[in-house]
């Protein structure tokens, strides 16, 4: 799943982008409120923490104007304590939910996960699906064989094949999968993900991933 973080106080902003990423989510930080806008309507959002003292456009203006635009993606918004701004406008201008700084890392976790759960039993995607003899939960982040029970995977294989199991059957190229599993600024190797690719061919069944050469991967119920 994949994570927008508007927040000008950078040190908070890369301090909860990094606590995220280690949950497993991909996350993009920006740090300006016009910014955050473009980014949220330019991409596909599974949820976006959105301050609401910004430059260049404030939460509020931001919330209000994705939902303008018909854009009903979970909206986590930070307030800051006393200040001039509170979290019944923030919720009336379409917010989710609400924070007042200085929060909790925890309780921010247990919101985001809250707000995703929510999305999925709102009947907008169905968290589970089927891979063979897999179901693959999107929501409680779980695989489990239907005879063998759970098979235990790290954070960052069920993002990738959480990728790989929303588009089964089609061609899910290396780009798409770092774009949403790591994030826009990584610059690594970008075979890293042939690495996890192969690490689920290990504790799944090889044959449910197949590669496409020159493309990327696809995949489908063993037979």
């Amino acid at each position: 799943m994949r994570l927008l973080i508007v927040e000008d106080e950078k040190r908070l902003a890369l301090s909860l982008a990094k606590g995220l990423t280690a949950e497993g989510y991909a996350v993009d930080v920006v740090h300006d409120g016009l910014d955050g806008l473009h980014r949220a309507s330019e991409s596909p959002y599974d949820l976006i923490v959105l301050d609401i003292m910004l430059p260049g456009m404030n939460g509020y203006r931001v919330c209000a104007a994705l939902r303008a635009a018909g854009n009903d993606v979970p909206i986590l918004m930070l307030t800051a304590k006393d200040g001039e701004y509170d979290e019944a406008e923030g919720l009336d201008t379409g917010a989710d939910d609400y924070l007042t700084k200085p929060f909790s890392y925890v309780v921010l976790v247990a919101r985001v996960k809250a707000l995703l759960r929510r999305r999925g039993s709102a009947g907008r995607a169905n968290p589970v699906h089927t891979a063979g003899p897999y179901a693959v939960d999107t929501a409680a982040r779980r695989v489990s064989h239907a005879e063998h029970g759970e098979v235990p995977l790290t954070a960052k294989e069920f993002a990738v094949l959480e990728q790989l199991v929303v588009r089964a059957g089609e061609v899910v190229s290396k780009a798409d999968i770092l774009e949403h599993v790591w994030d826009f600024a990584y610059e690594g190797d970008p075979n890293i993900v042939e690495v996890y690719v192969s690490a689920l061919r290990r504790k799944l069944d090889a044959s449910l991933i197949r590669t496409v050469r020159g493309a990327g991967y696809r995949l489908e119920a063993p037979r």
